[in-house]
């Protein structure tokens, strides 16, 4: 989620009622830009929130298990005539995911699986009002998404559920042949990021993290001018996700169940960095010539949602059994291998406007977002800050054959799902792959061990084992030939 909008949490259906189980509920929260599974799901998903049970000290979780693969950089996909693609989860990112994939040519909806069989049925009618055949349905239980992995009609997985399921359901489409797409975070505990780079080598699929704020407009235009060098060498960036979400965690009727407030129960670091480091980190070829070797975090009292719950919630609502011990703000440093430092920043539970930060540093100028303004020599003089609209000519080759795009969070949904199905109709390698989708997940368990270990740093495993130090493509594509 990245807007102001959240558009793309949860919708509104009791738990306590009568009707589907309580994990039903959980798993098609939808939430996937924004929410988080609830724990106690069983005890695999239970542990995804107990990041010292995955990889224990700062020490164990730098070392790389030895590879079941070759590497996934550079590989392309295969090209196909037609995407054919799968949603798992159906929620609001789902529901209106699935809209762009319908808009975008080449590309068709084959398969749907959401428990509530409410909303699979709403989204297979917007399938079939687009023109395209009646898509299967999967709707059995939580684990019907198996059952779609498996079919032999299905190129790619989009999978658009509560955090807890992320890792589960991008292992069973990789098992099962199929490349996939995950909405943020890849997973929650290093041993299941490790399993899934290991996966995505051995079986030659990738496993993407569907990061959108990097398709911004502003971000592709910023990516651009860092590689040009109108930043000069550059130092220190940073990101966010400061978002005041009080209301609508306790909003009864946005939400299916408490599942996202209840992230509050069980973490202390950042639950959500992957928007603010995705960014930053395309900037500085993180990945590609430089990688993240440490980080360490802050938080402060936890102190936001106890507060709003006594000024607005009745004596008797279930949410009084609850402890909240998330940091109402975390602040994180990331220091690179070249001495570069990033900031991240998550607060959720006070008052805030929105801002993702988005900003960057070198030794020519600096840009700042949430507002945009930028300095840079020798265009900007007198300590004024200058229109990042002049700079329009910058805009990377998507946002020039695309200026209106249509869909959520200012377009930059539709960016992303028009280049992901491009990168596969064609045959070319991915914009990034699970190497950086690991390294933007990271944070969420690192995060948290060091500010239970009062801001000590622990170190970034190399998901990429040595192979970061190859500059490679990224982000800064070129516009192929169709």
């Amino acid at each position: 989620m990245n807007e102001a909008h959240p558009q793309d949490h949860g919708s509104d259906r009791d738990p306590d009622a009568a009707g589907p189980s309580r994990r039903s509920v959980l798993w098609t929260a939808g939430a996937a830009g924004a929410g988080l599974g609830l724990g106690g799901l069983g005890a695999g998903h239970a542990a995804a929130a107990t990041p010292e049970t995955a990889h224990g000290t700062a020490a164990g979780a730098a070392a790389a298990p030895e590879a079941k693969g070759k590497t996934m950089i550079g590989v392309p996909f295969e090209p196909r005539s037609t995407v054919r693609v799968g949603i798992i989860g159906l929620g609001n990112r789902g529901g209106s995911m699935i809209d762009l994939f319908l808009a975008v040519p080449g590309t068709r909806v084959v398969a749907l699986c959401d428990p509530m069989q409410e909303k699979t049925a709403q989204a297979a009618k917007k399938v079939i009002d687009a023109g395209q055949p009646a898509p299967a349905l999967y709707t059995n239980g939580d684990h019907d998404f198996e059952n779609l992995c498996e079919r032999g009609d299905l190129d790619f997985i989009y999978v658009a559920t509560p955090w807890d399921w992320h890792f589960d359901m991008a292992k069973a489409a990789m098992l099962n042949g199929k490349h996939v797409g995950v909405e943020c975070p890849l997973a929650l505990r290093l041993d299941q990021l490790w399993k899934l780079v290991d996966l995505s080598e051995h079986t030659r699929r990738h496993c993407l993290q569907l990061e959108n704020v990097c398709y911004g407009r502003n971000e592709m235009r910023v990516l651009r001018m860092a590689h040009a060098g109108l930043f000069g060498d550059l130092l220190h960036g940073a990101g966010a996700y400061n978002h005041d979400l009080r209301g609508l965690m306790f909003d009864p009727d946005y939400y299916e169940g408490p599942w996202r407030r209840l992230w509050h129960t069980r973490l202390r670091g950042d639950l959500y960095p992957n928007h603010g480091f995705g960014p930053v980190a395309n900037y500085m070829d993180v990945n590609r010539g430089d990688r993240a070797v440490r980080i360490s975090s802050f938080g402060t009292p936890a102190l936001g949602l106890a507060a709003y719950r006594k000024e607005h919630m009745p004596p008797n609502d279930p949410s009084w059994k609850e402890s909240y011990i998330e940091s109402d703000r975390t602040i994180s440093l990331v220091q690179t291998a070249e001495g570069r430092v990033i900031r991240l920043e998550h607060d959720v539970s006070t008052p805030h406007p929105y801002s993702r930060i988005n900003s960057l540093g070198g030794t020519k100028g600096v840009f700042e977002d949430f507002p945009e303004r930028i300095y840079i020599e020798p265009d900007h003089t007198n300590d004024e800050w200058g229109d990042f609209a002049r700079y329009a000519d910058w805009d990377h080759w998507l946002w020039k054959d695309h200026p209106k795009p249509p869909g959520g969070h200012n377009g930059m949904d539709y960016m992303l799902v028009f280049r992901l199905t491009q990168c596969i109709r064609l045959g070319l390698v991915p914009d990034f792959d699970v190497y950086d989708a690991a390294t933007w997940s990271a944070p969420v368990p690192l995060s948290d061990l060091s500010i239970k270990a009062k801001g000590a740093p622990q170190e970034f495993p190399d998901f990429t084992r040595g192979l970061w130090k190859k500059e490679r493509p990224g982000m800064d594509s070129e516009k192929p030939e169709e």
